[in-house]
């Protein structure tokens, strides 16, 4: 199908998707901020006990998410301690990081036995003190979204894993961090992207904030994070307007990760919250590919599934159908959830109006 009418079709899909108001309290209450809170952590903490089973099998794409959810909880705990109504809540996400504290040094030299190099290259995204949390908010701007896409058959995993790995400084050649070659600004700028393209553009700038790199281009990343966003933005509309089907939800819940951590408040919707939420499967508290029931699960039709396709990663599939990526990236956009919660008593992250929920 023509790149055309692929957009038509989508857009059309995206017009006839209902956005029903949420059946989540209102955040606004202590009472409505305590049931939010209750029900995300109850999440986590599912979440949790499979991290916790499954850690000598859990992959460093796997192990991200719950270092940043670890972050997230320290800043929510902080915000409620000193609030009585909400105490009980600051408690059980205290002993949630506790938890957590524990678990994340053993993933890491399980790591180290199964995957020395990877870890070697990435080691900083999973070490306490990289990531760091938003305390202002903006939101993404619809004049910003691409007019077209490139084909993702453009984009390179590989090469995108090698111009992280020189952002970090962890090369073999011994270079400081924050470099970039021409080749890496050339892929990590480039207009267009679409997908998991797009979330790496944005995973390679969101780290360039969280160390501090301010040279080049880095200069101007508010800029590229605001049109990355925005097209994050478009694109999880999109998935929502195909019913999330899989495998479309991890990347959704990636965006929400990332852009929630560049301080977007609109990727925090009460609809997409509540969705996230009956994503995850209760007896292993794991997500990942639908339980069986009986019924196939509904397919998307192939070209939005060709558009969102996935460009691979380092996924990791256990027999009972768990992810471990996807599982990383929900429980990160389940923090963010959480702390924007408490961090933002405005409100700002669930608009009344039922359209922008």
């Amino acid at each position: 199908m023509a790149r055309r009418g692929l957009l038509l079709l989508l857009l059309l899909l995206s017009a006839l998707q209902p956005l029903w108001p949420s059946a989540l309290p209102p955040p606004g209450t202590a009472a409505g901020k305590a049931a939010i809170a209750s029900l995300i952590l109850s999440a986590l903490e599912r979440a949790t006990v499979f991290l916790e089973k499954r850690l000598p099998e859990i992959n460093l794409d796997g192990v991200v998410g719950f270092r940043v959810l670890a972050v997230q909880l320290k800043g929510v705990q902080e915000e409620w301690a000193q609030d009585p109504p909400l105490q009980p809540l600051s408690l059980r996400a205290g002993k949630l990081v506790e938890k957590l504290e524990a678990l994340l040094p053993r993933s890491l030299r399980y790591l180290q036995l199964s995957h020395p190099q990877y870890l070697r290259e990435f080691r900083p995204a999973v070490q306490p003190g990289f990531w760091k949390l938003p305390h202002t908010w903006t939101r993404t701007n619809a004049s910003l979204v691409y007019s077209t896409w490139e084909p993702q058959d453009l984009f390179s995993e590989g090469s995108s894993d090698r111009c992280l790995v020189q952002l970090l400084g962890t090369g073999m050649d011994g270079a400081p961090p924050c470099r970039l070659s021409d080749p890496c600004r050339t892929l990590m700028t480039r207009p267009g992207c679409s997908g998991y393209c797009l979330s790496h553009q944005m995973l390679f700038f969101l780290w360039a904030r969280m160390m501090g790199c301010t040279d080049g281009p880095f200069h101007h990343s508010q800029q590229y994070l605001n049109v990355l966003c925005a097209n994050m933005m478009d694109v999880n509309r999109r998935i929502e307007a195909i019913g999330y089907t899989f495998p479309t939800q991890d990347l959704f819940l990636e965006n929400i990760m990332f852009c929630g951590l560049a301080g977007f408040s609109d990727f925090y919707k009460r609809r997409w919250l509540e969705a996230i939420v009956s994503w995850q499967r209760l007896q292993e508290g794991c997500f990942g590919k639908p339980a069986a029931t009986g019924e196939a699960a509904p397919r998307a039709p192939q070209s939005p599934r060709r558009l969102l396709r996935r460009v691979k990663r380092q996924e990791k599939e256990f027999t009972d159908g768990c992810l471990a990526h996807q599982t990383t990236t929900a429980v990160a956009a389940l923090g963010g959830f959480l702390y924007i919660l408490a961090e933002d008593p405005g409100g700002r992250w669930s608009p009344a109006t039922p359209s922008s929920t």
